[in-house]
C-alpha cells in the first residue's frame, strides 16, 4: 500500500519540520507497552503554533491556524486539528485521551480492550460524569504468538493520530524502521513508553533516546488535545496530593519494608519499586523501603516461596490489583494456605494489597497514590478499605481522601 491510499491523512495532519528534515526516529526517545498478564507490563511545550502567533488552547476553542506538539521519539508534529481517531497501544494513552475530553476518539487498545477499560471503569466510577466506552475498540496485539501489530490493522483503523511510541512498535516482530515510515502515510507516530523503566530502546532509536515522567509525557499530550489549561489544573491536583503525602510521612526507621510483585502458579515474579520511570509514578512519592533493593531484579528473575521468605517484606503489593488480570483476593488466600506462603509477615498480618496498573496514566495516577498510601501508612492517611475483584475502587468517606473527586471530575468535565 503506498502513501497515495491514504491522502486525506496527509493534508489532515502535516508534519513539523523536525520529522521531514531529519526523519520519524531522528530524535528517538523510549517505548514501553503495557504487560501480557503473564508479564511485568520531557520537553515542555507551549503549543505555540508555526507562525507563532498566540492560541487559544483549550479542547472545545475553535483553533483557526496549526499547531505543535513535541515529545521524542516522535519530535515535533504539526496538526490543523484536533485528532478525532486516535490508535492507542497501551493504557496511560487512553486515560489521557479521557483526561482531557477525547476518550470518544480512542479506536484502539494494544491487549484486551474489556481488561484495560475495566481498570478505567473502576476509578472513573468515582468521578462523576467521566467515563470511556470501551465497546467496539480494536485489540491491536492478537496475543496469539509473540507481540505485534498486525500493519494491515494500522490501514484499516484509518487513524488520524497513532498514539504510540513508534519504538516500540519498531521492538515487535515484524516491525522495522521502514514500516513506521510507510505507515505515516495513515497519520503520525506520537507515544513515549519506554519511559515506563527507562529501558533501552531498539538500536534505530538509541542516539538520541530521552525519558520522561509520567505527567510531562501528560504535559506533551495535553499539547496534541488543545488540553493546556486541563493538564495545568490536573497537575496541581497531583502536586498538592504528593505534598500532602510527604509532608506526612513516618520517619524512615518507620517505614515498611514493601515487595511488589505479580504472583502465578505458586511463582512470585518481583519489580523493584524506587526505580525511575512511570510503572513506579504511585509507590515512589511514598518512600517506602524496597525489600529488593539489594537483589538483581529483571524480567527473567522469578522466586518461589522459599526465597521470598528469606526477604520477607513487611507488605506485598501485587500489580495489576484493580479490576484488571489478577483476583488478589483469591491469591491472598492461596499464599495464605500454603504451608511456607502462611509464614510471609505480610500473609500473616494480612498485609497483601491489591497494588496499581503500572503502565498509568494522570486520572489512575491520582487514585494509585492515594491507595498506596493507605496501604502502606494506615495511621497517617486512613485504613485501606479492601478492595474485590471485578468491584469499581472502594467508597472512601469524603473526610478520609487524599484528593477532590469532584474537583477533578469537573475538570475533565472543562468546568
Amino acid at each position: 500500500m503506498t502513501d497515495d491510499s491514504h491522502p486525506t491523512r496527509r493534508e489532515y495532519l502535516t508534519y513539523g519540520s523536525a520529522l521531514a528534515g531529519a526523519g520519524l526516529l531522528a530524535g528517538c526517545t523510549g517505548g514501553d507497552g503495557t504487560d501480557t498478564p503473564a508479564g511485568d507490563d520531557g520537553t515542555p511545550v507551549d503549543g505555540t503554533p508555526a507562525d507563532g502567533t498566540d492560541q487559544p488552547t483549550d479542547d472545545n476553542t475553535a483553533t483557526p491556524s496549526s499547531y505543535t506538539a513535541s515529545m521524542a521519539p516522535a519530535g515535533e508534529v504539526e496538526f490543523s486539528a484536533v485528532p478525532e481517531s486516535v490508535m492507542v497501544y497501551s493504557l496511560i494513552y487512553a486515560d489521557m485521551a479521557v483526561a482531557y475530553g477525547h476518550g470518544d476518539a480512542v479506536n484502539s487498545l494494544g491487549f484486551s480492550a474489556e481488561a484495560g477499560g475495566n481498570t478505567l471503569d473502576a476509578y472513573y466510577e468515582r468521578l462523576p460524569g467521566v467515563s470511556f466506552d470501551h465497546e467496539g475498540i480494536e485489540q491491536l496485539n492478537s496475543g496469539n504468538s509473540g507481540v505485534t501489530i498486525d500493519k494491515e490493522l494500522v490501514y484499516e483503523l484509518d487513524s488520524d493520530l497513532h498514539l504510540v511510541d513508534p519504538c516500540l512498535v519498531m521492538s515487535f516482530d515484524g516491525w522495522e524502521e521502514a514500516d513506521i515510515e510507510e505507515t505515516e502515510s495513515v497519520a503520525p507516530w506520537f507515544g513515549n513508553t519506554l519511559s515506563r523503566r527507562n529501558t533501552e530502546p531498539p538500536e534505530a532509536c538509541a542516539d538520541d533516546y530521552e525519558y520522561y515522567t509520567l505527567w510531562e509525557i501528560a504535559d506533551s499530550v495535553a499539547d496534541v488535545f488543545r488540553a493546556g489549561s486541563t493538564y495545568e489544573e490536573l497537575a496541581t491536583v497531583h502536586a498538592d496530593l504528593t505534598a500532602t503525602i510527604e509532608a506526612d510521612l513516618p520517619p524512615e526507621s518507620e517505614r515498611p519494608t514493601v515487595a511488589s510483585v505479580i504472583f502465578m502458579s505458586d511463582t512470585f515474579y518481583p519489580s523493584k519499586i524506587n526505580t525511575a520511570g512511570f510503572s513506579n509514578a504511585h509507590v515512589r512519592p511514598l518512600g517506602a523501603t524496597d525489600a529488593l533493593a539489594g537483589g538483581d531484579v529483571s524480567y527473567q528473575t522469578a522466586y518461589d516461596y522459599e526465597q521470598l521468605l528469606e526477604i520477607d517484606p513487611d507488605v506485598i503489593l501485587h500489580r495489576y490489583g484493580i479490576n484488571s488480570y489478577y483476583d488478589v483476593g483469591d491469591i491472598r488466600q492461596t499464599i495464605a494456605d500454603h504451608p511456607v506462603g502462611g509464614d510471609l509477615t505480610a500473609s500473616q498480618n494480612g498485609r497483601i494489597y491489591a497494588g496499581g496498573h503500572p503502565v498509568q496514566g494522570p486520572l489512575m495516577n491520582l487514585f494509585q497514590l492515594e491507595m498506596t498510601a493507605k496501604q502502606l501508612y494506615p495511621e497517617q492517611f486512613g485504613e485501606w478499605p479492601g478492595y474485590t475483584q471485578g468491584e469499581s475502587y472502594p467508597e472512601i468517606p469524603e473526610g478520609e481522601r487524599l484528593f477532590d473527586r469532584q474537583r477533578v471530575a469537573d475538570i475533565v468535565g472543562g468546568e
